[in-house]
């Protein structure tokens, strides 16, 4: 099968050793890459009930058939492990020039596995395996550690490293290379922080075969064709995610004042117009991408002057911006500063950060905080990444922090996963996504409130949206085993699928094959979190969105209207009533 190595490198920390194994081409042809190899791998090494920051846990990195082959979008990577914020299925992905240095090193699969006794870093490459040690890195921000790894790196190597929150086992401690690439969520950069791994150095000059290079060019030239005069892809281009402040305050579901309020007063201040007009916003795309929706922002003026930053993303405006209600843009992006040098995933951050909030205001916890107080948001960043007083508590994730704080009844998660920036109240199969997505409440496994924000389905009915969810589903899982931005889903539909897999592949797919492709990826993601123990019961929302209505407009989402389209969504993926797969086995 082209476009794969078919080589799996498994590195020992705890012993410096490693060894190259083969991958069956059964396991590609039936998974791919990506998600699809690193989902698999996950079930078969890591033990369900381990500890996610022991050395039984193992963190995976894939890359997918697309990556490094020109294809737009497709300069990603993925990491797989045991999530230590959730306890269960743990995936995060990552933009910029890492994925294609990965691709490069000749393993279309690494697995980091043991313990190392003092802090080191590794290099990878096509010609050897290194270890190195890194007393001297320990403790420095992510910037840092990224320009001493590449000072001694050859032309044209990667990085991706941790931060101090990640050494000091932040549970939503993140990956970052190319200093504001994030793999973000799910607390990866906590699991690498347990093994004593600062940093990995990726490069080569490996290439995977192509199957049919002439049809390749042809399946690029389709998809670069379909970017001229697209509104969507003009949108990214002129605004970024930044664009969805405005789209969410307008159909009153961005969540605010820690999700009791579905628009924030005065949020023009921090919209996509307000980052393009006040600031200097230059595009900045990764490899082979036309959309170039990373913006690099400058400070103009004021306290903060000068900072650069990628970004905001729309998910950092919302948890900072609206649930702790900071309607000066300059520091949102001085908070997406702070969480990309410590090495924190910015929306469980302002999650954590509004829960505190909301907590001392209600006269629960000793600490005095107000909505809106920038200073105090800034230093609880701070004190989580360090683990000081309160951030102690905050660093432990919310499923631990909410009891401590009396906050259970009034926390905001799924599994132990913050939701993103759209509220299911007004965006019901946005919440149907939260309940089911294996990681937690996560917006991204269908990107659903597309649709609904669109109007390709109503908001508000539950009749047949399951099927549409799983539609989007199963497509977006593809794109994540090849691996492609999600923000191509309008641009890559099946039909560009097959071209593309069959291109790079050589093998040919129908589109109810990669249709059962998907769904089976979904399924193996749904097995190891039953092995982990998760349930039925684990698949719904808080309780504070059936119960408590939403300013302005009063809307909930019920429990039986979840509870209808969690049955027709088990039913098509043929599980049974409980969620268990049916026929399904590895």
């Amino acid at each position: 099968m082209k476009g794969f190595y078919q080589r799996l490198l498994r590195i020992n920390v705890t012993d410096q050793s490693f060894k190259i194994e083969e991958i069956p081409e059964e396991v590609l042809q039936r998974f791919l890459g990506g998600k699809g190899l690193g989902s698999y791998l996950l079930l078969k090494n890591v033990p369900a009930k381990c500890d996610p920051l022991g050395t039984e846990n193992k963190l995976i990195f894939t890359t997918g058939p697309a990556c490094d082959t020109g294809l737009l979008g497709a300069a990603r990577y993925g990491v797989f492990s045991k999530s230590p914020l959730t306890g269960g299925y743990a995936e995060s992905y990552g933009g910029g020039k890492l994925g294609p240095a990965l691709k490069r090193t000749g393993y279309d699969a690494v697995i980091i596995e043991g313990e190392s006794v003092t802090p080191i870093y590794l290099e990878i490459s096509d010609q050897d395996i290194k270890f190195h040690p890194a007393e001297d890195l320990w403790g420095k921000d992510t910037y840092a550690t990224e320009d001493a790894l590449k000072e001694t790196a050859p032309q044209g190597a990667e990085t991706v490293v941790i931060g101090p929150a990640g050494e000091n086992l932040v549970r939503f401690a993140c990956l970052e290379n190319n200093y504001w690439r994030s793999a973000g969520r799910t607390g990866m950069g906590a699991v690498l922080g347990s093994k004593k791994v600062k940093g990995i150095v990726f490069f080569g000059s490996s290439k995977a075969p192509i199957a049919d290079e002439n049809l390749l060019k042809e399946a690029i030239k389709d998809i670069r064709d379909k970017t001229k005069d697209n509104a969507g892809v003009d949108a990214y281009r002129n605004y970024g995610t930044p664009v969805m402040v405005a789209a969410l305050n307008n159909a009153q579901a961005f969540p605010t004042k820690y999700w009791s309020k579905g628009t924030l007063d005065n949020w023009e201040a921090i919209s996509g117009d307000a980052y393009k007009d006040n600031f200097e916003f230059k595009p900045k795309a990764c490899p082979h991408c036309p959309m170039a929706c990373g913006k690099k922002t400058t400070v103009k003026e004021g306290r903060h002057k000068g900072l650069t930053v990628e970004g905001p993303e729309y998910e950092t405006i919302y948890s900072f911006g609206g649930l702790c209600t900071i309607d000066d843009p300059a520091e949102i992006l001085y908070f997406n500063d702070i969480c990309d040098r410590l090495g924190m995933d910015t929306i469980t951050g302002g999650n954590m950060v509004a829960m505190a909030i909301d907590a001392s205001r209600r006269g629960l916890i000793e600490e005095k905080l107000e909505f809106g107080n920038a200073d105090q948001v800034a230093k609880m960043l701070m004190d989580i990444a360090g683990r000081n007083g309160l951030g102690d508590v905050l660093a432990d994730g919310i499923k631990v922090a909410a009891p401590k704080l009396g906050m259970a009844e009034r926390a905001i998660h799924v599994k132990g996963l913050e939701p993103a920036g759209y509220d299911p109240r007004v965006l019901k199969g946005v919440g149907l996504g939260y309940a089911t997505s294996a990681r937690g409440a996560c917006h991204l496994r269908a990107t659903f409130y597309k649709p609904e924000l669109a109007g390709m389905i109503d908001r508000d009915t539950t009749d047949g949206k399951a099927d549409l969810y799983i539609q989007f589903e199963n497509r977006l899982t593809v794109f994540n085993t090849m691996i492609y931005c999600t923000f191509f889903r309008d641009l890559i539909q099946w039909e560009n699928l097959q071209k593309m897999i069959k291109a790079v592949t050589g093998v040919e797919y129908s589109v109810e094959e990669l249709e059962n492709m998907g769904n089976e990826v979904v399924s193996l993601t749904r097995r190891f979190n039953l092995d982990c123990g998760f349930t039925k019961s684990d698949d719904t929302l808080p309780k504070r969105f059936f119960d408590e209505p939403l300013e302005p407009h009063g809307k909930t989402i019920t429990r039986e209207a979840l509870d209808t389209m969690l049955d027709d969504y088990y039913n098509i993926r043929n599980w049974d009533e409980q969620g268990v797969p049916k026929d399904f086995t590895v």
